[in-house]
């Protein structure tokens, strides 16, 4: 396989779409139970605040060289402001509807000895008015980028998927998606869906054989008209299903850490790629190697195009 491209991700434009989070790490020692109920007591020591969902896309895409722009809903609250400073610190030209009745999404956990110990979300659905907006910036955003990559984490900024998809297809330009629930029929006309086991196995059922499988992947792909679908398999690779087959390539061996964000990892890397002109066979490659670097970092975190290189 050819070196990284990485003189080519200067010209790529990744268009992001999704739910923008921000993910909150409180990190402390626990030396203690506390004397009120059967819990610990955690001194928190160090705070560390990371992009998430869609911004965490973003930034992936942004560190491995190619142009990243972001088009989401954040609220007017402390959780926005602070998502817009890392976004304009990326390097991301961020896109943000700032919705007044809707709180930013923030995922706060609380770490002890490295071990995750507790999470708390607080999450609201954004208003119509602000996916109007969402809709009618994408159609102008599609008209100078190379790619569009939907970062589905079920937070209500793509309730309107299916318009996102017919826009992009309008402009003749890629629909990347990273899927959730379990009803795919609502990215009918994408151009690549990038479940895991988990995300697959809602839609189709287990599987008792790759044979199976592929019969079940290929018929979905067909009926939903997709020119392909990649399922992430965690410690077993990744396998692309196209027109031209089954393609599979094995995890990189290494010690996994924290597989949190690995598939915005992923994604973030084959959209960049094909952004760069890429093909599949390339794009998945690449975005295989990236996955085995993330995973052995905690939390969120990013690929830049030095590791890969």
């Amino acid at each position: 396989m050819k070196s990284f491209p990485a003189a080519l991700m200067a010209q790529a434009r990744v268009l992001i779409v999704g739910d923008i989070m921000l993910d909150r790490y409180w990190f402390g020692a626990v030396d203690r139970i506390s004397p009120e109920a059967p819990v610990p007591v955690v001194r928190v020591a160090r705070r560390e605040d990371r992009l998430g969902g869609a911004a965490n896309v973003a930034r992936n895409v942004a560190a491995l060289g190619a142009r990243a722009s972001l088009l989401g809903v954040i609220g007017h609250d402390e959780a926005g402001r602070h998502v817009a400073d890392m976004l304009a610190e990326a390097g991301i030209a961020a896109e943000l509807n700032r919705d007044e009745a809707y709180p930013t999404t923030l995922k706060l956990r609380v770490l002890g000895r490295q071990q995750q110990l507790l999470r708390i979300d607080f999450e609201e659905r954004p208003s119509p008015q602000a996916l109007s907006g969402i809709e009618l910036q994408a159609a102008q955003l599609l008209l100078v980028h190379d790619v569009l990559l939907l970062s589905d984490y079920a937070k209500g900024v793509l309730d309107r998927v299916e318009h996102l998809i017919e826009l992009a297809r309008a402009a003749a330009i890629p629909v990347l998606i990273d899927p959730k629930g379990d009803d795919f029929s609502r990215y009918r006309g994408a151009t690549l869906l990038t479940p895991n086991r988990l995300e697959l196995e809602q839609v189709i059922g287990r599987w008792n054989s790759e044979a199976s499988l592929t019969e079940r992947v290929q018929n979905l792909r067909r009926e939903l008209d997709l020119e392909a679908l990649l399922l992430t398999r965690s410690e077993q690779g990744m396998t692309l299903f196209s027109d031209s087959g089954r393609m599979h390539v094995d995890a990189q061996a290494q010690e996994v850490f924290d597989v949190s964000g690995a598939g915005d990892t992923v994604i973030a890397t084959v959209a960049a790629m094909r952004a760069a002109g890429a093909d599949w066979e390339q794009s998945i490659y690449w975005a295989n190697q990236a996955a085995g670097i993330v995973v052995g970092k905690l939390g969120t975190s990013i690929v830049t195009a030095e590791e890969l290189i």
